[in-house]
């Protein structure tokens, strides 16, 4: 007979939101992770804050901001190595900075510039996906890959809680688990899929609990909360590398600001709401718990503050500064040897684009 209490998952959190452990059990982090979580919180929190002034400005194109999702992102992203593969949504550009993407390259990528979609040689990132949830199945179709030839990367795919209630998601989750792969699938519980409530989206208490049905581990992890959504990924990690198969971590978080710079979150949030997990702000938290334990000042704050903004605006500077591509060059990542479909392609448009601007190329 069906139980409905035996689908309670008990949050996993470590810190309370004025930065305290809550329990007396030390973290088991180093001190010099801890900061380095809190610092590259900071940086992509100015991160965000500066593409999205930049898209008021004119000068990326349409953008999803990431601010309070920090924690679910980098805690997540540090728990993995160099040789573990991402598969990211568009609102996780915080996770592929901690992986490793150079901040020219985030920055192509959000101006249109076609060496945007092109991830560097040494860096396990898939380009970023628009198609909700189809990130989950490439994910699994890594990791299976990973496993065939005797190897023990993970990979892990991003993803929102409107992706849940995508087929995609169900059929990689599925898969997954009956092949047993090195999985983690990891949703940003963030209470809105663009405007629709998670009340809406499914009549289930968690998202964790959609684990079960598939035969998987299911965590619930508060996602404001770095140190738990750390350990919980770490901990998924290694079930992974062992080969005992996937792992669903739901993170719960907010996302502060709109869902799109095409989005008004003032037509479908309740008034008050956005300032009740403002207190729960993630970089509020762990600052907090730095601070009573010695390892940051204000003082710090302001040299990250002010050694970021300038690594950003010199980065800003000079990608402003290149010139476009040309519209044939839009075929030149597709194969890394070009069929000769894609040469005549290729050929057609530098053709086009000579008829139409009287045999000059233009970007």
């Amino acid at each position: 007979m069906f139980d409905e209490n035996q689908l309670t998952f008990q949050m996993v959190r470590r810190l309370d939101e004025a930065g305290n452990l809550l329990d007396e059990k030390d973290c088991g982090i180093a001190d010099d992770l801890l900061v380095e979580m809190y610092r590259q919180m900071k940086e992509v929190r100015i991160l965000d804050e500066k593409l999205l002034k930049m898209q008021r400005q004119g000068r990326i194109g349409t953008y999803a901001p990431f601010s309070g999702q920090e924690a679910a992102q980098i805690g997540s992203a540090l728990a993995l190595e160099r040789s573990d593969w991402i598969c990211p949504s568009y609102r996780d550009l915080a996770a592929c900075f901690v992986h490793g993407m150079p901040i020219e390259q985030i920055l192509h990528y959000v101006t249109g510039h076609l060496e945007g979609g092109k991830t560097p040689e040494d860096v396990r990132i898939l380009p970023v996906q628009i198609i909700i949830a189809a990130q989950t199945l490439h994910a699994v179709g890594l990791s299976m890959a990973t496993k065939l030839r005797g190897e023990t990367d993970v990979a892990i795919s991003y993803f929102g809680d409107g992706a849940t209630s995508e087929g995609d998601f169900h059929e990689a989750l599925n898969f997954a688990a009956v092949y047993k792969t090195p999985t983690i699938f990891f949703c940003q519980n963030n209470q809105y899929a663009i405007s629709v409530p998670l009340k809406q989206q499914m009549a289930s208490k968690t998202i964790a609990q959609k684990a079960i049905a598939y035969g998987v581990k299911g965590i619930q992890v508060d996602g404001n909360d770095i140190i738990a959504v750390y350990e919980a990924t770490k901990e998924a990690v290694e079930r992974a590398r062992n080969g005992e198969g996937p792992t669903l971590i739901e993170a719960v978080t907010y996302r502060l600001g709109p869902h799109t710079t095409s989005d008004d979150p003032s037509k479908y949030r309740e008034d008050g709401e956005r300032e009740v997990w403002r207190k729960k702000d993630p970089l509020v938290r762990m600052k907090r718990f730095l601070e009573n334990k010695k390892l940051w000042s204000d003082e710090r704050e302001n040299e990250t503050e002010k050694a970021f903004h300038e690594r950003l605006n010199e980065a800003i500077t000079a990608v402003e500064n290149e010139s476009y591509p040309n519209i044939s060059e839009i075929f030149d990542h597709v194969y890394e040897t070009p069929d000769e479909q894609l040469k005549e392609q290729k050929e057609e448009a530098a053709n086009f684009y000579r008829q139409k601007t009287g045999g000059v190329q233009i970007g």
